[in-house]
């Protein structure tokens, strides 16, 4: 424990089934009475005769006389023996000397029995190592492994050591999975290049896009002193979809103009005077949305700041390359287009499905053409189909379960034991090593590792608790099968354990979060702020318990606090202390050294410093009885028995009374049941708590329910303040208070896409998911700004407001598509992930697939409208501007 709690980047080290050394001093009561003596006695003996004695040095200045040497003088004075405590004097009497080895047994042991640790069926000391905050937790764990091994040579024969479970693997897997995840996406991205520009000169230049602008991105995440972890690489998924935009734009829009005669330096320098003002308001818009994102607080804060930041920090490198270096190659390595000459032999079934897909796009083409053109002409119905999708959308959203962060396989499960109370340390013992038993018995599990005397709910001491760790089969070795997920194999363990009787067992994941809680689901405290007592705190979670139980929605609602465990009390006569002689100290004395154990003193061993401890030996503190024979010492200097002014009856009460926020409280654990959201749940629990707690109780939220009613309705707040950034920077860029209606109209559209995916996959709607409506809101601004501001260019150029939204729709049609696509395309991996960490993935990558569809669509559909409807609009009110006054020229 020493040496790993050297190690840079440990923040503390917890340690199960290991026993301190001690020197106990296990007495003798009955030797005691015989001798006249008492446990104080011992005690007294023991402090005056084991001491940390400095006796002094010889010839130490001032000295009358100087001399050549000084000298310590030592001598015996803490002892560090079995047998030199033994010999420690008690009692002197003129015929003999009683030393303790007369009254009592002394040993070096352990400090205490409380609890064991096991390894599958073997004994074990279980070693939990916890990272220091902020440290790196990769290398922390090399550095650990590299120092077991170095420990481990000095072992003795027959001890070895394992790593039975290592957080940072789940953490390798999880980033190595997002890292293919990026390689899939940027495969995919470029598969749809291609088939869209059908020409490598032209696929290279958005291809080339994307590791630019990611190498850009990381300078990025150093400034803001990011690491590559889940959020940040989730946010280069995005980013890949989004960086290679910008370059499609441009390289499309190229295409287009050499296409119709312009060299390719010409038909360059032509398009970014097209294309350059929407891509300087693409990437305004995508950086502006992600702004209030990086000043939300607390948990959520965590999550939003980083997506934000790493996609802010793509757009703005994409823009500079897309203004840069992609027209410069466009420039350099695009072609005019030649006269077709003979395909090559392995060219042919290239480029006839290259035919095939230009007859079919061009066909879609056409057929949008011809639909945009009646769009714009039936503004009004295309509105009121709007506003129908837009209430089917609120309806969604109110339908959609609310969540907070996924639940994670992060391979183990925790199992809790709660035997009767007062239920002995070895009856325990015997019910963890059958459950143990059965863990190991289960498909998918590696190995097992069950603390006796430890609850696996409350992490508390109870010599009737136990707890069992069970560490699964790495994704790998587990096929990724959803029969041996953690929530299947928690399932089916809690079904196997079920026939043991002797205790209640409840099978739990850990906190999706490490940190917050000991387990996943939600964890209510209920509070006796009306100074009730325990039995009634009892008595209004066993109400909430039985409620919970018959409520759908909820499912293994429990509650370890009880207050019936087997006591004895002790009725002292007082007055009797008195009259005969006796010392009220002296009687919680005696108590407290023979039942109780009596730390004493210290003493040295190893070069550590142990505890002296004295207790009556194990038989003498057995019965009832026992208590009552253990003697006192009264005035006259006779001993007397306690049982000569106590009587004894049996009483019950808590083990524990824990606190929250300094009231008595006891703790109520549930989660979700299947079909349920975790903000389901806590809605439930919320109602029953104001209907079933009575006068003088109420409860509060802990642990990661605490989190998410604190992060509330932040996710609401950081959506419309990211929308209203987008209108005013749109209203910047068009220099008009309706124009950019014309754009935001469209983002409540992607919404009701991605929410109506993600409750079709049966997924809530959680952090992550937000995070997506967040990314969304970009994106359907990006597809909308390519045809309003190609809409209003051709308005400038004298087109009426119709002719200008239909050509504009049908011009950017190849781009948005394209656009879209390789964003759809790349995202997907997130869709389909399994393993480490996939709950996130899939999360995230559910809510931008099938909003991204949705902006693509209603994009299309929708956009042209609004731009007729806006420009309407700003001509009923008087706030538009002609075309020469909008480039700031005199109005003709």
């Amino acid at each position: 424990k020493d040496v790993l709690t050297r190690v840079e980047g440990v923040g503390s080290i917890t340690v199960f089934g290991a026993r301190d050394y001690a020197m106990q001093v296990w007495l003798d009561p009955s030797r005691l009475q015989s001798l006249n003596l008492t446990a104080l006695d011992v005690t007294v003996a023991l402090q005056g005769q084991n001491v940390q004695v400095a006796s002094g040095v010889l010839n130490q200045p001032p000295m009358p006389n100087q001399a050549s040497f000084q000298v310590a003088v030592r001598t015996l004075g803490r002892l560090s023996d079995p047998v030199e405590f033994g010999n420690i004097i008690v009692k002197q009497t003129s015929d003999a000397v009683v030393r303790i080895k007369d009254v009592a047994r002394v040993e070096l042991a352990a400090q205490d029995y409380t609890s064991a640790s096991y390894l599958n069926r073997d004994p074990s000391v279980a070693i939990a190592v916890f990272q220091r905050p902020g440290g790196n937790a990769l290398t922390t764990g090399d550095k650990i492994r590299t120092t077991m091994a170095d420990i481990a040579k000095s072992f003795p024969v027959g001890l070895t050591h394992v790593i039975i479970y290592d957080p940072t693997q789940f953490i390798r897997e999880s980033v190595n999975a997002v890292i293919e995840t990026i390689v899939e996406a940027c495969i995919l991205v470029v598969l749809v290049v291609i088939l869209f520009l059908q020409t490598w000169r032209a696929a290279v230049i958005p291809i080339v896009a994307i590791p630019v602008s990611l190498v850009g991105t990381f300078f990025v995440m150093s400034l803001f002193g990011f690491t590559l972890n889940n959020l940040s690489l989730f946010g280069l998924v995005l980013a890949i979809g989004i960086v290679v935009d910008d370059a499609i734009v441009v390289v499309e829009n190229v295409e287009r103009n050499i296409a119709r005669g312009l060299s390719p330096r010409e038909a360059s320098i032509k398009s970014m005077d097209e294309v350059g003002a929407a891509l300087i308001a693409i990437a305004l818009v995508l950086t502006a949305v992600f702004v209030p994102s990086a000043f939300i607080t607390g948990i959520s804060g965590q999550f939003y700041r980083q997506f934000a930041l790493t996609i802010a920090g793509a757009t703005i490198i994409s823009l500079i390359v897309s203004l840069t270096l992609s027209p410069a190659m466009c420039a350099l390595l695009l072609k005019p287009h030649a006269e077709h000459r003979e395909d090559r032999w392995w060219e042919k079934p290239i480029h006839g499905f290259f035919r095939v897909f230009n007859i079919g796009f061009n066909w879609l083409i056409q057929r949008y053409a011809w639909l945009a053109t009646r769009i714009v002409r039936f503004a009004a119905i295309t509105a009121l189909v709007y506003v129908g999708i837009l209430a089917y959308g609120l309806n969604e959203f109110r339908k959609a379960p609310q969540g907070f962060i996924p639940q994670q396989d992060r391979g183990y499960l925790i199992i809790a034991a709660q035997l009767p109370p007062g239920a002995s340390f070895a009856r325990t013992e015997e019910v963890m090593r059958r459950v143990s038993g059965i863990a190991l018995e289960m498909p998918g599990v590696a190995a097992a590792i069950s603390i006796v005397g430890f609850s696996g709910a409350t992490f508390t001491n109870a010599p009737n608790a136990g707890a069992a760790f069970v560490v699964l089969e790495p994704f790998a070795k587990r096929k990724y099968d959803p029969r041996q997920s953690a929530a299947a194999i928690q399932g089916a363990l809690f079904g196997k354990t079920a026939p043991i009787q002797e205790a209640f067992i409840i099978v739990v994941q850990p906190p999706p979060v490490q940190g917050i809680g000991n387990a996943g689901g939600f964890r209510m405290m209920v509070e006796d702020r009306g100074g009730r007592g325990p039995e009634a705190l009892q008595g209004a979670v066993f109400a909430m318990m039985g409620k919970a139980a018959q409520t759908p929605g909820l499912m293994q609602v429990f509650s370890l606090f009880e207050t019936s465990t087997p006591q004895i009390f002790l009725e002292i006569d007082r007055t009797k202390v008195q009259m005969l002689g006796i010392n009220m100290p002296d009687v919680f004395n005696a108590l407290q050294v023979n039942i109780g154990s009596a730390y004493v003193n210290d003493f040295n061993l190893f070069g550590r410093t142990f505890r002296v401890q004295s207790q009556a030996d194990a038989k003498y503190r057995i019965d009832p009885k026992d208590v009552l024979n253990l003697r006192v010492r009264n005035s006259a200097g006779e001993t007397v028995p306690i049982g000569s002014f106590t009587t004894v009856r049996d009483i019950s009460g808590p083990y524990r009374v824990p606190r929250y926020n300094i009231y008595p409280a006891a703790e109520l654990d549930g989660a979700a049941a299947p079909g349920f959201s975790q903000g389901q749940a806590i809605d439930i629990m919320q109602k029953l708590a104001a209907e079933t707690l009575p006068d003088g109780f109420t409860y509060e939220w802990t642990t990661l329910a605490y989190q998410q009613i604190r992060a509330g309705n932040t996710a609401i707040f950081a959506f419309l303040l990211g929308v209203i950034f987008v209108f005013l920077v749109l209203a910047a860029q068009f220099e008009s208070l309706t124009m950019p209606l014309a754009v935001i109209l469209i983002v409540p559209m992607c919404l009701v896409a991605s929410i109506t995916g993600i409750v079709l996959r049966g997924l809530d709607n959680n952090i992550l998911t937000q995070v997506g409506f967040i990314v969304l809101i970009g994106l359907a601004s990006k597809n909308a700004i390519l045809i309003v501001e190609f809409a209003k260019q051709l308005e400038d150029q004298g087109r009426d407001r119709w002719a200008a939204a239909a050509e504009a729709a049908e011009l950017r049609l190849r781009p948005i598509l394209m656009t879209s696509l390789a964003f759809i395309f790349g995202v997907t991996p997130l869709v389909i992930a399994v393993g480490a960490g996939a709950e996130l993935r899939q999360a995230l990558g559910t809510a931008v697939f099938s909003g991204m569809i949705g902006v693509t669509v209603f994009g299309l559909i929708f956009t042209p409208a609004f731009y007729v409807i806006s420009r309407w609009v700003a001509d009923r009110k008087g706030h538009a501007r002609g075309p020469a006054q909008a480039r700031g020229q005199p109005a003709e």
